[in-house]
C-alpha cells in the first residue's frame, strides 16, 4: 500500500552527525552523548563515528556511548579520508543532510540545530559554523594566526567572504553530499570549500562558540599542515578553471 500524502509530508528527514575520531578516548563519550540529546523537529538524528585507525579505546567507548553506526579504518588514513568515508556511509544509509562534528569536544553539539536550520529552510547547501563570528573561549595565538592566514588564502582562492575556513562544525545538504569531492586524505577543510563553491553550491556561515580542547592532542602543526594543504588547494582551484 502506498503511503498517504499526510504520511509522506510528515516523514522525518535523516540527519547524520559524522564524527571522525583518532585516539579521542578522553572526549568521545561526552561528544556522542551530547549529540544524541539534540532534538530537531521532524528530523531523525543518526550518530556516525569514523574511527580513523585509533590505537586507544575510542571505538569501544563510542559503542558504549550509543553511537548508531561505527565505521573503522584499519590504519590512520587522515581526516580527509575519514570525512570521505563518513559522507559515503551517510548516503548509503539514506541521509537527507549531514553535519561534520569534531570528536575532541572543542565544538558544542548543541549548536548543530542553528546550522541545520538553514539546510531545512533551503537557504544553503553548505553551512560553516564560524568561531570568529561567535565566541572563542580560548585559542592559542599561533592557532588563531594560522586560522586567519589560511582563511585569507581561501577568500583569495574563492572570491567569497569567509570568516572561518578551518571550522570543525559544518553542515551539508543532500545535493552537496552527493557531489562533493575531497582530493586528498590528510585534511578536507579548504579543498572541500573550494570544490563546493566552484560547483555553485550556496554557502552561509553562522556564529558558534568554541572551547579549546581540554584533553588529547591535535594533529595540526602549521608548517606541515600548510605544506600539505596548499598544493591541494591549488590543484582544486585549477580544476575549476578548466
Amino acid at each position: 500500500m502506498e503511503p498517504s500524502t499526510s504520511q509522506k509530508k510528515h516523514k522525518k528527514r535523516k540527519l547524520f552527525i559524522m564524527i571522525p575520531a583518532y585516539n579521542e578516548e578522553q572526549s568521545i563519550t561526552e561528544v556522542i552523548k551530547r549529540a544524541k540529546n539534540i532534538k530537531i523537529n521532524n528530523v531523525e538524528i543518526i550518530t556516525l563515528v569514523i574511527n580513523d585507525g585509533s590505537v586507544d579505546n575510542t571505538e569501544r567507548l563510542a559503542k558504549d556511548a550509543g553511537a548508531d553506526i561505527i565505521v573503522a579504518h584499519k590504519i590512520n588514513r587522515g581526516l580527509g579520508a575519514a570525512i570521505r568515508t563518513g559522507v559515503n556511509k551517510s548516503l548509503e544509509n539514506g541521509a537527507d543532510m549531514a553535519i561534520m562534528l569534531d570528536a575532541d569536544g572543542e565544538y558544542a553539539p548543541e549548536e548543530i540545530p542553528s546550522l541545520i536550520e538553514l539546510i531545512l529552510r533551503n537557504e544553503a547547501d553548505y553551512v560553516l559554523g564560524s568561531r570568529f563570528m561567535g565566541s572563542i573561549q580560548k585559542m592559542k595565538p599561533i592557532r588563531r594566526l594560522g586560522n586567519l592566514f589560511l582563511t585569507a588564502m581561501l577568500v583569495l582562492f574563492t572570491g567569497k567572504r569567509i570568516t572561518d575556513g578551518q571550522t570543525g562544525l559544518r553542515a551539508f545538504s543532500k545535493r552537496a553530499l552527493k557531489n562533493l569531492e575531497i582530493i586528498h586524505d590528510y585534511n578536507y577543510a579548504q579543498v572541500l570549500t573550494i570544490d563546493l563553491l566552484r560547483k555553485g553550491y550556496r554557502m552561509k556561515e553562522v556564529p558558534i562558540s568554541y572551547s579549546f580542547r581540554q584533553t588529547g592532542k591535535s594533529f595540526v602543526r602549521f608548517k606541515s599542515y600548510a605544506l600539505k594543504v596548499f598544493p591541494a588547494m591549488i590543484k582544486t582551484r585549477l580544476r575549476s578553471l578548466r
